[in-house]
């Protein structure tokens, strides 16, 4: 239903899943948030062929092998997993609140899954390591905030803090919704204008949303995933100021919502090996064009 419409589809930033998203068997998330005007089109690029994940590194190094000269050598991209699988067994940790600028939030959560039990910390971990793969073959140097070698976590407070200590180039922090069943399509979180305690997101603004537009453009063309149908009013984009990991961060940083783990078809797509692969290269191909602009 969305095919013709996409051809010429506008992105513009909106007001999901918080920094951890919905506990397995919770309540459904609520319905959409009225997006804002002033469009951006969707950008175009070749496609290349997707590339099979590395092997990792642990959680915060760069790799350990030479990394190839290509058109992001020199630049530091920190790809950030969404939860972790070990949150489960640590839910006491993971409860402990945190200070987000705009309040105190949980450190983390447990992260959402599809009714088989795929969960949400899996997915991103496979996603983000595909991804690292795609931008160290094209030069960039790459960060992970965990690589499933902690016991749980980091918090979001030390998420945004690792992007920020690695003064990267770009963050992108991998996710999976989990709202009602009907409710599909993918989402970029974008950083709101926030000043408070520990958080002041004026100078990643605007640099923020150009990386969400770009990777959203990037992600609808490679993965044929349209935007989501409840948030965003069909654009691709959120805006939030309750997410730690956005609100800490001193650089450029988003969040990509990749689908909803709860509705049959969206989990159909992100428990596909090949679908994660073209969700990667999405991303990868976003951040690329944000980086080389």
């Amino acid at each position: 239903m969305f095919a013709a419409a996409l051809a010429g589809v506008c992105l513009t930033a909106a007001g999901c899943a918080g920094d951890g998203g919905p506990v397995p068997g919770a309540a459904p998330q609520a319905a959409s948030r009225a997006a804002s005007s002033s469009p951006s089109p969707f950008p175009t690029s070749s496609a290349r062929r997707p590339s099979a994940p590395a092997a990792s590194p642990s959680a915060g190094a760069t790799s350990a092998h030479p990394l190839p000269r290509g058109p992001l050598t020199g630049r530091t991209v920190v790809i950030d997993p969404g939860h972790n699988p070990g949150n489960r067994d640590h839910t006491r940790e993971i409860s402990s609140q945190v200070d987000i600028g705009t309040g105190r939030k949980e450190c983390d959560t447990t992260g959402t899954a599809t009714d088989a039990g795929y969960a949400e910390a899996r997915f991103t971990l496979d996603v983000s390591r595909r991804l690292r793969t795609l931008l160290e073959e094209r030069g960039a140097r790459v960060v992970l905030t965990q690589d499933g070698d902690r016991a749980f976590g980091p918090c979001v407070d030390e998420r945004a803090r690792i992007g920020n200590k690695e003064r990267a180039d770009a963050v992108v922090s991998v996710h999976a919704d989990g709202s009602a069943t009907g409710n599909r399509g993918f989402h970029v979180i974008l950083p709101a204008a926030v000043h408070g305690g520990a958080a002041d997101t004026a100078k990643i603004v605007a640099p923020s949303r150009e990386l969400g537009v770009r990777i959203a453009g990037h992600f609808l063309r490679v993965t044929g995933s349209a935007p989501s149908n409840y948030i965003g009013g069909s654009t691709g984009l959120d805006t939030r100021a309750d997410l730690g990991g956005l609100n800490l961060s001193t650089v450029p940083k988003v969040f990509v919502e990749c689908g909803n783990m709860r509705d049959p078809e969206d989990a159909a797509l992100l428990t596909s090996a090949g679908w994660r692969q073209k969700a990667a290269l999405g991303i990868a191909e976003g951040i690329g064009s944000y980086l080389q602009r």
